[in-house]
């Protein structure tokens, strides 16, 4: 069976997900056969100039930006610009969102177990996308991917897992300004790896907005210290700031191989396969070192209102952190976070009474301009168009927020 020009055919908003052989392109090179396997699948031989089949005209995604070439602003005129500053909004809030009802947990109700919380969200997720997979997939094709492809996947857990745990750990010990400060280095994290192994190439004007993020983070630190705010002593100041380094660190990597992972993978598939082995770290964690705590805890239901809120927002955050990757980029998704003091306080005055300080505004204002400037002389795909997966992004997924999708299908939201 032979076709020079096959059409990618998908449900709309859905990702093209692999075949029996997981890591397969989707697209069949022009002027080239299909063959079978010995299962009976059609795979396609890797020959010729791939050719993506666009909305009627077969555009390419290198054509695409060849004849879109970045000027000042143009990405920021785009809708995709203000999906993705949204969307970054969104997920601060959601951060925020956890650290509130983890306090309220830890000051109302004298109960803190940072591991087994998380691991409801993990069990969560779990339920939802691994059986959307297998449902997807069938039972032995998850079973084979599983095999197969687990370790990678078993690394993001982990990666995953110890940022959250060493972060907790961080706050016992040190200031949360000091926590605060250090996790600016999962920015510089994600920089260097990007750098190295997934050849990005930052324009000048990405870093000055970085650094202007930084900036109007540093004003917030600033009327911090002004208003007393975070002013509580350290228990372990060095022990503290090593743990949020860690953190960090962690951090960092995990950003920077979900969003390798979910460009060239369905996202149903990462986000069931993180929560699948996520679940079994956090959990064995949660026995050794939260045990004590769940036995001693107040549970009423207060504290299961509280549960149940911080499961779903942060399944929510793990839900849409992915479409965040594929849109743009680990490094803007970590600066979109910067806000999060800013909508902590806006949430902390009707939760626990505060008061916003006039400097916060300005610095939240400073934050906007620099995610503006970072995306300032970006292209029409912008960060979308991943430069490890191939000219055309051939070597990718064909599903939402994807560079390949936005050339295939224009007329898509996202």
């Amino acid at each position: 069976m032979a076709s020079n020009a096959p059409e990618i055919v998908a449900s709309k908003g859905d990702d093209i997900g692999p075949t029996d052989q997981v890591d397969t392109t989707h697209v069949q090179p022009k002027g080239t056969s299909i063959s079978e396997d010995s299962s009976g699948n059609g795979l396609a031989h890797r020959h010729g100039v791939p050719e993506l089949v666009g909305h009627g005209n077969g555009n390419t995604v290198a054509e695409y930006e060849a004849r879109r070439k970045s000027k000042w602003f143009a990405y920021v005129k785009t809708r995709d610009f203000w999906l993705v500053l949204l969307l970054g909004q969104i997920l601060s809030i959601c951060i925020t969102s956890t650290n509130t009802l983890s306090s309220l947990l830890s000051q109302k109700e004298n109960t803190s177990m940072p591991a087994f919380q998380t691991f409801f969200n993990y069990c969560f997720l779990n339920l939802v996308y691994t059986s959307y997979t297998i449902y997807k997939y069938g039972f032995k094709k998850w079973g084979k991917l599983v095999l197969k492809d687990g370790w990678r996947f078993f690394i993001l857990a982990f990666l995953d897992v110890e940022g959250n745990y060493f972060f907790v750990l961080a706050y016992r010990y040190t200031t949360i300004l000091s926590a605060q400060l250090i996790n600016f280095w999962a920015i510089v994290v994600v920089v260097i790896i990007s750098l190295i192994f997934l050849h990005v190439r930052y324009h000048v004007t990405q870093y000055a907005g970085i650094i202007i993020c930084i900036g109007g983070m540093g004003i917030l630190f600033g009327s911090d210290h002004l208003t007393g705010n975070n002013a509580f002593p350290a228990a372990n100041q060095l022990k503290g700031d090593l743990f949020a380094v860690a953190g960090a660190t962690f951090y960092g990597l995990s950003n920077c191989f979900e969003e390798f992972l979910v460009s060239k993978r369905p996202i149903y598939e990462v986000l069931g396969q993180l929560a699948f082995w996520a679940m079994c770290i956090n959990g064995v964690q949660a026995g050794i070192f939260d045990r004590h705590t769940i036995q001693n805890a107040n549970w009423n239901g207060n504290v299961a209102g509280y549960l149940v809120g911080y499961t779903f927002i942060l399944s929510l955050f793990y839900t849409l952190a992915p479409l965040m990757f594929r849109l743009s980029s680990a490094a803007f998704f970590n600066i979109s976070l910067l806000t999060g003091n800013f909508w902590g306080v806006a949430i902390g005055v009707k939760v626990f009474h505060l008061s916003i300080h006039w400097m916060y505004p300005i610095a939240f204002v400073l934050i906007i301009i620099g995610h503006i400037l970072y995306f300032s002389r970006q292209s029409m795909l912008a960060e979308a168009n991943k430069p490890w997966l191939g000219e055309n992004q051939e070597e990718g997924v064909s599903g939402i927020g994807t560079a390949r999708r936005r050339v295939e299908r224009p007329d898509a939201i996202v």
